[in-house]
């Protein structure tokens, strides 16, 4: 008995200081961004801001849920996301709350969150990672990039190749047929539509359509009704965040010009913001079911449960 308890002390201690030298020894692992800033992590973050709802939506859906502690405003997607500590609107971030969260790893976007923040960040010694999708296909990859920086890249590259393939599914499903002129209206008062630098015309495009203002100067240009009578689109599509009141009382009143053929046609419908302004995999769902809005013949071209069909 004695000279077994012997021999189970070194090889305890072995095991010991072997483990000891893998984490003392293990190199950092270095990222390059999408703005090709350096960010070095000394291990997998188990603490992650996101700085957007969209990226939010990436985190859970890579299943890194319980590693985010911090989110946006609007970050209600998952459900559960609604109920992490709040660090403001990605526009408008609290630097104090992130801080005190013990924040690991903060993931920003380059289009929505200030310089300024993210150098208040990383003189806090808290590493930020910022993402820069343009597109659609953008969305895959920079769900690729998030997964490897937070340790769930074979995850992140799964998810990656699946979405890639729903998006070339409908790409070559609408690429021979006909390409109806659609104009989208992303606001209210004033009537405001979207040129060719958004993910809006990029998702209209792939689904087989053509944007009405794809011309446009402006990113979000203002629209008159006149001009838009002019054009004549073939399909109306309202992006809307609920499935009545306001957005409802817009779809009637375009029945008001018989001569625009959307309107003749009763091609008039309502679908979910959400699916067309976040780059996250909810994304494709929105080409999915444009892609149904605009070319109805498709066989299963994804769901349609996010958009209203209304004659």
């Amino acid at each position: 008995m004695k000279n077994n308890k012997i021999l189970r002390i070194p090889i305890f201690i072995l095991f010991g200081l072997i483990i000891f030298f893998q984490t003392a020894l293990s190199p950092a692992a270095t990222y390059v961004d999408a703005l090709g800033r350096t960010v070095t992590l000394d291990a997998p973050p188990k603490r992650i801001v996101a700085m957007a709802p969209s990226l939010t939506e990436i985190l859970y859906s890579l299943g890194l849920g319980d590693y985010v502690v911090g989110v946006t405003q609007f970050s209600y997607y998952p459900p559960e996301a609604s109920q992490k500590t709040k660090i403001g609107s990605y526009v408008r971030l609290n630097v104090e709350k992130i801080i005190s969260l013990r924040t690991d790893l903060a993931i920003g976007t380059a289009d929505g969150n200030k310089e300024g923040v993210v150098r208040l960040l990383e003189q806090a010694s808290i590493p930020v990672y910022i993402v820069n999708p343009r597109n659609v296909s953008d969305v895959a990859h920079t769900i690729r990039a998030v997964g490897e920086v937070c340790g769930a890249g074979i995850k992140a590259r799964e998810l990656s190749n699946k979405l890639s393939r729903r998006v070339n599914h409908i790409s070559e499903k609408t690429a021979s047929l006909k390409r109806p002129l659609v104009f989208l209206q992303i606001n209210l008062k004033p009537i405001m539509t979207v040129n060719k630098d958004t993910f809006h015309n990029d998702i209209i495009r792939l689904a087989g359509g053509e944007n009405l203002a794809v011309n446009e100067p402006f990113t979000y240009p203002r629209i008159n009704i006149e001009e838009v009578i002019r054009r004549r689109p073939d399909i109306i599509i309202i992006s809307s965040m609920e499935r009545g009141g306001e957005f409802e009382r817009a779809r009637k009143s375009w029945l008001k010009w018989p001569s625009i053929p959307a309107v003749k046609n009763g091609r008039i419908y309502l679908i979910d913001s959400d699916l067309l302004d976040r780059a996250s995999p909810r994304i494709v769902g929105g080409l999915e079911t444009m892609a149904g809005l605009i070319h109805p013949e498709i066989k299963n071209p994804g769901p349609k449960d996010q958009a209203l069909v209304c004659p």
